[in-house]
């Protein structure tokens, strides 16, 4: 387990894995009152936590299924990035791709973040590439 320092500055329990071997924990919205978005509109969703990464850690904001599926509500920026060095409080870029304006709630569960390790890379310079049966093959290259 990685500790993870957080300011919980919402009227909200922290985020939580809803199974035990669940990779996302689920973000609440902290609203003052409902918003409501219209098909195509996206708005800013407040959460009221803070965070603090261990270097070479970020935090992946990731739409939740039953939402997109249900409503085509989703994370316009899917995934978004929290970097390690960010302070400011945790909102989520929502979007409502559905047919019918969506009301969020205090409360509600809105998207879902993975703490996910990463690298950072040094370019080397190159003329060449190394050979793989793929190839420059790309968009549908590989079939169904």
């Amino acid at each position: 387990m990685l500790d993870v320092k957080i300011i919980n500055e919402s009227k909200h329990s922290l985020p939580a894995y809803q199974t035990e071997h669940a990779a996302g924990l689920d973000l609440q919205a902290n609203l003052e009152e409902s918003v409501i978005l219209a098909p195509r509109e996206r708005k800013l969703i407040s959460t009221g936590l803070k965070i603090e990464l261990p270097i070479g850690f970020e935090a992946q904001i990731r739409p939740r299924s039953g939402l997109a599926f249900k409503h085509g509500i989703t994370v316009l920026n899917s995934p978004g990035t929290i970097d390690a060095d960010y302070r400011g409080e945790l909102k989520v870029l929502l979007i409502n791709l559905g047919n019918e304006a969506f009301e969020i709630k205090d409360g509600e569960r809105i998207a879902q973040m993975v703490i996910s390790k990463h690298e950072q890379i040094k370019w080397q310079i190159s003329t060449e590439l190394s050979q793989t049966n793929r190839g420059e093959g790309g968009y549908g290259s590989t079939g169904k």
